[in-house]
């Protein structure tokens, strides 16, 4: 964080991108993380889920700070008590969502949101593993909504990040900071998109006797 401040202090412009911070005083441009996750709740609790699971990052992670409150809230506000959440924190990778995925449906998650795109393939990976089917079994939401995501199999559900919006916000801010103008020096949000497409599906009624 020192080092943000000593490049504030010799006044050099300075835009941060994800990565709000109250005690910098710059402009942010900031991806809706709590948006996302009531845009993803709302849409898996449409399919009866009641049990979700959040595989995501370090918690040091603003982006990842956001979206674990915003689960929450979007949980209790439609769920209230019937809701369940379950939490993994790896890394953002393949091999982090496959081995957030092995604990979120140990705990008996039957849907997983996860922080990128790239952790959602790991967790699909991680869950044939156990002999289950994507969305059959468990449903899978990634994030981001990379460029090849439309074409996995199954293809993915998806937040996309508006990233054009928020790179062009970034740029007009720095240029307005380099030209001297009067900078908004707090955050910007900018709304995701669920894009729906295959890894998601009604949440499955066990046959189990009582």
């Amino acid at each position: 964080m020192s080092a943000y401040h000593e490049l504030v202090d010799i006044g050099l412009p300075l835009v941060l991108v994800n990565g709000y911070s109250p005690a910098i005083a710059v402009p942010h441009i900031s991806d809706d993380d709590m948006s996302a996750m009531d845009q993803a709740v709302a849409h898996l609790v449409g399919f009866s889920h009641e049990h979700l699971g959040l595989a995501v990052g370090p918690r040091r992670y603003v982006p990842v700070q956001r979206k674990e409150q915003g689960l929450r809230t979007a949980m209790d506000r439609r769920l209230d008590r019937r809701g369940r959440i379950s939490i993994s924190n790896t890394v953002f990778s393949v091999d982090g969502g496959a081995r957030a995925a092995v604990d979120l449906l140990s705990q008996g998650a039957s849907a997983i949101i996860c922080g990128s795109d790239l952790m959602a393939l790991g967790a699909i990976r991680a869950a044939r593993a156990q002999g289950l089917t994507v969305p059959r079994d468990v449903s899978v939401i990634g994030c981001d909504d990379s460029a090849l995501m439309r074409y996995t199999d199954p293809p993915l559900t998806s937040l996309r990040q508006d990233v054009e919006l928020i790179s062009t916000m970034a740029v007009q801010s720095l240029m307005g900071l380099i030209h001297g103008d009067a900078a908004f020096l707090g955050e910007r949000l900018v709304r995701p998109e669920l894009v729906i497409r295959g890894t998601t599906a009604p949440a499955r009624v066990s046959t189990a006797n009582p």
